[in-house]
């Protein structure tokens, strides 16, 4: 297929798309020239909501005008704020609203989740994780380890790809977990991993380290709003996501945390404590006494940043209206037609890391190309915003809400030239 075919292809795609209206929703980044920039970066940071402004401007207005007392008053009051979030973000990540809070950011959640579901034993003190894991997960992990008197060196397990491969093979890992289990505490695993772009089946994960005895939890970062997630089903212990990334909520967005119906009141777990997380009804009375919240409000710590939480609730809006499932089966289609384009027109001048299976990805493509960094500021500089990670990989994820099948069009066709150039 010639190259204006190509385009007119694509946008014969936009034309029918069902979710194509809700670019309109979104702010949209311009070149100095006024022209939109293509934005393939939501896997770093989502775009604003046009909507979130007014969500933020109603709690400024309510401070301005009510002060102290619109902790209280108001259409949404300060004090039960985040749980006008609860039931959006339970349905997100299929889950209970009792297993679901939005609540600090995604480490501090893992580490509040960490003192009560990583309890290590001199038999039992291995937390399981990726090879080249996120890094704050990693740094978390390890200091959990060396808080409890364990060594990260003997303490903590990577799984990692055959060699020359990138990939994690599932039955790789599941073998891991089998002949490791009886040693493993915690076994900490990505929905996706974020510098290959590679999802696993969570379901089978939980399951396998549930059957060797371990404690099982997610770190869904690039998950949430990306993938169809059935938490609850699943059966994990834990899990927590930050908002920032594809649930488009805003730089240091309010995060979320998971905690399974089981453990909702099993008060008995070690847990570090704050007031937000003590019994609403004696919350104000103020005892000496910690008596926790059920489910996953009970490992809150403080009352809640709420001009942070706005631009949250008005994202969580436009995911409730258009419906995760829609919005995977777009991403599906956007993700394989970047895939052909990049075949068809790059060539094996490029090596695509992310698995070419639907079910092993999100919508993120990471790519491997020759003089990578060079290539990835020159579409920076003609307007075309991906992400870079060190050392080799160009990170390029065209979120369904907004972008359309002709900025992949266009993005493949600027490579090329690139590409070309260099050659």
């Amino acid at each position: 297929m010639n190259s204006q075919a190509h385009k007119s292809f694509a946008e014969a795609f936009d034309r029918t798309d069902v979710l194509g209206s809700y670019r309109n929703r979104f702010h949209i980044p311009k070149r100095e020239n006024g022209t939109e920039e293509i934005y393939f970066c939501g896997n770093s940071l989502g775009l604003q909501p046009k909507s979130a402004q007014s969500y933020v401007q109603e709690v400024l207005e309510a401070w301005a005008q009510m002060g102290v007392r619109g902790h209280f008053e108001g259409d949404h009051p300060w004090l039960p704020y985040h749980e006008f979030a609860t039931e959006k973000l339970a349905r997100l990540v299929g889950a209970l609203p009792v297993e679901v809070a939005a609540m600090n950011s995604l480490t501090v959640n893992l580490h509040l989740l960490m003192v009560s579901f990583y309890r290590p034993t001199p038999e039992r003190h291995k937390i399981l994780i990726e090879e080249h894991a996120f890094p704050s997960d990693r740094y978390a992990m390890e200091s959990q380890i060396t808080f409890h008197g364990f060594d990260p060196e003997e303490s903590l397990i990577e799984a990692s790809a055959r060699p020359g491969e990138a990939i994690l093979r599932a039955e790789d890992l599941l073998e891991l977990i089998e002949r490791e289990g009886d040693g493993i505490a915690l076994i900490l695993w990505p929905g996706v991993q974020f510098y290959t772009g590679q999802a696993f089946a969570l379901d089978e994960i939980a399951e396998a380290g549930h059957k060797e005895g371990c404690v099982v939890g997610f770190d869904l970062a690039h998950a949430a709003g990306n993938l169809v997630l059935r938490l609850h089903d699943w059966n994990a212990d834990f899990a927590v996501w930050c908002s920032y990334k594809y649930l488009n909520a805003g730089p240091g967005a309010v995060a979320g945390c998971f905690v399974h119906e089981r453990h909702a009141e099993r008060f008995d777990i070690p847990r570090f404590a704050g007031w937000w997380g003590h019994d609403k009804s004696t919350r104000f009375v103020m005892p000496p006494r910690f008596s926790p919240l059920p489910g996953a409000e009970g490992w809150q710590l403080s009352n809640p940043p709420i001009l942070s939480l706005a631009p949250l609730l008005s994202s969580l809006d436009l995911f409730d209206q258009a419906g995760m499932a829609a919005l995977r089966t777009k991403s599906e289609s956007l993700i394989g037609y970047l895939e052909h384009l990049l075949k068809e027109r790059c060539g094996d001048r490029i090596a695509i890391l992310t698995p070419p299976e639907p079910a092993e990805r999100g919508c993120q493509l990471s790519l491997r190309l020759k003089d990578g960094k060079r290539v990835f500021e020159s579409l920076l500089a003609s307007g075309i915003v991906c992400d870079w990670r060190e050392p080799d990989v160009i990170r390029v994820a065209p979120v369904p809400f907004y972008n359309r099948y002709a900025e992949i069009f266009d993005f493949v066709d600027r490579l090329e030239g690139v590409i070309a150039h260099a050659d």
